[in-house]
């Protein structure tokens, strides 16, 4: 949940940094497939958190890496697929969200293996 939360606030905060519009969209109708976001659009935060997420899963569940990943990349691609994101924008996500959940698993071995205090 920290690895989600995490990623899902960096890419928050650099949508504000980084001011890239988003594509035009082709349907804006009432009938579109998504909300038409009002936001930056890089970097996505659909795929910083489903990336994160499938890196902590798969840490858990190595044998099963595969499925979490590629749930992750299908939603990196549906954001390309229905016209909210950019490549580059879900890229961009996908490697934020596997940087925050990496650098929190370090840190969460590390503070496993740290020795206890002593007085």
């Amino acid at each position: 949940m920290a690895a989600v939360v995490s990623a899902d606030l960096l890419a928050f905060a650099l949508k504000s940094v980084v001011p890239v519009d988003r594509p035009p969209l082709r349907y804006a109708s009432p009938h579109a497939l998504v909300r038409v976001p009002t936001d930056h659009s890089f970097p996505s935060g659909h795929s910083a958190t489903s990336f994160a997420a499938a890196l902590v899963l798969a840490h858990v569940v190595p044998r099963r890496a595969w499925i979490f990943y590629s749930l992750a990349a299908a939603i990196a691609f549906s954001r390309v697929y229905v016209g909210v994101h950019y490549p580059i924008d879900v890229l961009g996500g996908a490697l934020l969200g596997l940087l925050v959940a990496t650098a929190l698993l370090r840190l969460a071995g590390g503070l496993r293996r740290s020795p206890p205090e002593t007085r």
